[in-house]
């Protein structure tokens, strides 16, 4: 329950029985994180931890996991593939293409200067509000 309240559980307490079914996508994550604490370690891989979560929802999942990083002094590796998610978060980047790393960077190194091809699409396939109008790069 205490880890449940820590990753911002509504009334925790009450909702330790429920079924995964009862809870929201959000909550759902969250549940996910407080289990990956429980163990206390000193690093936790978070695969897509935003998939199928709106932006809202997407953006209070990384503060937490940013803030338990902090919290905890531990290591966090994000697996996404969407770099707008982890502008935020990550200090370092590594990108792969055809399950190899092609490029590794802090990440503002990353987002001004991107070396290889594959991380220029990546970074020209986010939307941004400057280029509303255009076509969306594929």
């Amino acid at each position: 329950v205490e880890l449940m309240e820590r990753v911002r559980i509504p009334a925790a307490k009450a909702r330790v029985n429920d079924y995964p079914h009862q809870f929201s996508g959000g909550m759902r994550q969250r549940i996910m994180i407080a289990m990956a604490l429980a163990l206390e370690p000193d690093l936790i891989i978070a695969d897509e931890p935003t998939t199928a979560l709106d932006v809202t929802v997407q953006a209070q999942v990384m503060d937490l996991l940013a803030e338990l990083q902090r919290e905890y002094h531990m290591g966090l590796i994000l697996i996404t593939h969407d770099l707008g998610v982890v502008a935020d978060v990550a200090d370092k980047i590594a990108v792969m293409y055809a399950g190899r790393i092609v490029e590794t960077a802090p990440v503002h190194e990353l987002y001004k200067r991107p070396a290889h091809p594959y991380t220029r699409g990546l970074l020209d396939s986010i939307p941004r509000l400057d280029h509303k109008g255009h076509e969306l790069y594929a």
